[in-house]
């Protein structure tokens, strides 16, 4: 399986992404952001970063780069596509998923180990874990708040859209503590959460066993590669 990662001017986690895909045990693709080709990946991956400095707002400028188009076409044909913070932001932006993220509730960029429940394991991205898991992945952001109409809202609710929500605390204000959410289909996932950085022993999150030995991340990857597999 060849899983593809967009690098866009100010992507940070691209290479982070690379890795976990190589952890998990498929090929990591890198792409750019300017080209209209994807290079015949199985999967995207869009990471987190600053893409264009987030000036206008977070990911607006990078939802119109010429690989989007190639995205948005791959994404609304069932191509699994998975958003990290600012691919997050980036695939709201693209109106790949609905709502939008907003500067944090409390003005200030917050960088923890977050304790996730997991609500949703039909999209691409999460069957490997159980229904109401506990995970732990880092989180750093200065616009993770998710907000939505209270119709929209309703709606990702009902359809069972939420794919991962905040445990223990809200660190951001997002409407009913929403981490991560996907399109209908459940093949397009956002997260504002980084599993990247939760995927190898020594330098993940720390865990009751030891430090940093945290590695829930993983299993979004792994996820979609079994996904893949059972579908080719």
């Amino acid at each position: 399986m060849r899983i593809g990662v967009v690098t866009f001017p100010g992507s940070l986690d691209d290479r982070d992404a690379q890795r976990a895909i190589r952890l998990a045990g498929a090929e990591a693709v890198a792409l750019w952001h300017g080209e209209h080709d994807l290079h015949g990946v199985d999967a995207l991956v869009l990471p987190g970063g600053f893409s264009y400095g987030d000036y206008l707002r977070c990911g607006a400028i990078a939802s119109l780069s010429p690989i989007m188009a190639e995205v948005i076409d791959a994404a609304n044909k069932g191509m699994p596509v998975l958003g990290i913070c600012n691919g997050f932001q980036m695939l709201a932006e693209a109106h790949l998923l609905e709502g939008g993220l907003i500067r944090n509730d409390h003005g200030l960029f917050i960088c923890r180990d977050q304790q996730l429940r997991v609500e949703n394991t039909f999209t691409d991205w999460t069957g490997g874990f159980a229904a109401g898991q506990e995970i732990t992945i880092p989180l750093k952001n200065g616009e993770g708040g998710f907000t939505a109409s209270a119709d929209t809202l309703e709606r990702l609710e009902g359809e069972e859209r939420v794919v991962v929500r905040y445990v223990g605390m809200n660190p951001n204000g997002s409407l009913n503590d929403i981490a991560g959410i996907s399109n209908k289909r459940g093949n397009v996932v956002g997260l504002m959460p980084h599993p990247e950085h939760a995927v190898e022993p020594g330098f993940g999150p720390d865990t009751d066993d030891a430090m940093r030995s945290g590695t829930d991340g993983l299993t979004f990857f792994s996820s979609v590669i079994k996904r893949m597999l059972v579908t080719a």
